[in-house]
């Protein structure tokens, strides 16, 4: 069974595809960005493990609780690192991949839809109508689909008409199971939290927030006071989140991490945090962002907790004073969390194991906070062995954890290997290049990478011996420009039918 789900709304189009077989596994998280100036697709995928509480905890109604504690998953030594793999080319200045407008990334939607239909064993409108807007191109991906599907267009039909029927039924079940509280709803849940009727208004005031009667009991157990504010307060301190940017939908996740957040008062907690924030050369605009991955940081004192880990920060691992806000913005969790003692042992350990001097390892916390936060044992350790055993020596690993140290979140049988087999296989380079392009690994094997080297063999321009390395660095722009000698319009065009392709045999394997 295979399953396309596809988010479309003016800014963004997030699409997650998950599609299984008995003997295939396929997992992938796109999303394609779409803004005003131009057009964007970044590939990324994002994988953490949150600290656990005590397993199979339940509350006193008998209900499963969440393990997730208060703050964005972290990593620490107790806990094996999940990787998390940097957005391609979002440090290097590069125009991220993408399409050449809004339509294009609409056609696209437009084919996830007429696939998945496939499956459901409907007929796609794309492979119905013959002036379809579509290319001919992609019409036979889903017309050659489509001859797997043997029921007739009229009993189709029917079931797409059922089938539509069903789901309008369903979402109007969902309206009424998701929408405001009502006061029976309400009465029933006060009854087993044992709240007082006055607390009702809060309660139907977060609901709009997308809190369900299962969040109010973790707040409940976690942190019962937090039921009990006045709503007008309640509404002013939400109202002064949303001002500082904090978007909408991250309040849910905000109030159940950190349900304490509705009793800190604006003006005694709050703006002193977020002045104390300014102060260390956060932008305005980056606000929001930081409060929602680390909304526990309003419970620390900013003279008694946050400051000395900024003065530890700039005194004993040496971040210049300056560059505190960028670290901060990097990872937010740096403020809420004890670094002296790994400070300690990762500086320690890169010292003994590739001889780093401590410059080299202040450049890579600068570059890569997130290092302090990742297991040595499960984590550093194996990218390190990894690239000793693709033939690098210390010398080169610590070159290339210098000048990447983002190397360190990327997942080995993901992205690591699959990345150095290509650079061996297909590029026919050699793995010395990568001391002087340790941005390779930071770039999308499928995106950027693989649909470069192709379109520059398709054009019989593609350099004999070892494929260049700098061609792959450059902007869109640019590799157009200094390598393939065409239009940006048609590298964009090759990737995507490249990128539709590659999707559809996936798909149809998969059938």
């Amino acid at each position: 069974m295979a399953l396309v789900v596809l988010y479309l709304n003016s800014i963004s189009i997030s699409c997650s595809r998950h599609l299984s077989t008995d003997s295939n596994l396929w997992n992938e998280k796109i999303t394609l960005r779409i803004n005003d100036r131009r057009s964007s697709c970044m590939v990324f995928s994002s994988h953490s493990n949150p600290r656990m509480l005590k397993p199979n905890r339940r509350s006193r109604f008998g209900k499963q609780l969440p393990t997730c504690d208060d703050e964005e998953p972290l990593l620490s030594d107790e806990e094996s690192m999940e990787m998390e793999e940097i957005k391609d080319d979002s440090f290097i200045g590069a125009k991220p991949l993408g399409f050449a407008s809004k339509n294009d990334a609409k056609r696209l939607q437009g084919i996830y839809k007429s696939l998945r239909k496939l499956q459901e064993g409907k007929t796609p409108k794309i492979a119905r109508e013959s002036n379809s807007p579509y290319p001919s191109q992609e019409i036979k991906y889903v017309q050659k689909a489509q001859g797997k599907v043997n029921s007739s267009y009229a009993g189709q039909a029917k079931e797409q008409l059922q089938d539509q029927g069903s789901m309008e039924g369903t979402r109007d079940q969902e309206k009424v199971k998701t929408g405001k509280f009502t006061e029976s709803r309400i009465r029933q849940m006060s009854e087993e939290l044992d709240l007082d009727e006055k607390w009702f208004p809060l309660i139907e005031y977060l609901s709009t927030f997308g809190l369900k009667e299962s969040h109010f009991t973790q707040i409940y157990e976690r942190h019962m006071p937090s039921l009990q504010i006045n709503l007008e307060a309640a509404r002013e301190r939400m109202d002064f989140l949303l001002s500082l940017g904090v978007k909408q939908r991250d309040i849910k996740k905000i109030i159940l991490r950190q349900p304490q957040i509705l009793e800190y008062t604006v003006e005694n907690n709050l703006k002193s945090h977020v002045q104390f924030l300014l102060s260390l050369g956060v932008p305005h605009s980056k606000l929001g962002r930081i409060i929602s991955a680390a909304p526990s940081l309003f419970s620390y004192s900013v003279e008694q907790s946050l400051k000395p880990t900024v003065r530890y920060l700039v005194e004993e691992v040496g971040i210049k004073a300056t560059d505190v806000g960028k670290v901060v913005q990097l990872s937010p969790q740096i403020l809420v969390q004890r670094i002296d003692d790994s400070w300690t042992s990762r500086m320690s350990f890169l010292s003994r194991e590739l001889g780093a001097p401590r410059e080299s390892i202040v450049k890579m916390v600068k570059k890569h906070p997130q290092l302090l936060h990742y297991s040595i044992e499960d984590g550093i350790l194996p990218r390190i062995n990894f690239l000793r055993s693709i033939g690098m020596r210390d010398s080169d690993v610590l070159k290339i954890l210098t000048g990447l140290t983002q190397v360190l979140s990327l997942s080995l049988e993901n992205n690591l290997r699959p990345k150095y087999l290509y650079l061996i296989h297909e590029l026919r380079n050699e793995v010395q290049s990568l001391t002087k392009y340790p941005t390779y690994f930071s770039l999308s094997l499928e995106q950027r990478i693989r649909p470069r080297h192709k379109f520059l063999v398709s054009l019989k321009k593609a350099p004999k011996g070892p494929f260049p390395l700098s061609s792959l660095v450059l902007t869109d722009e640019c590799f157009c420009q200094q390598w393939a000698g065409t239009s940006l319009q048609k590298y964009q065009a090759f990737r995507q039918n490249m990128m539709i392709s590659d999707f559809a045999e996936k798909f149809q394997r998969t059938c």
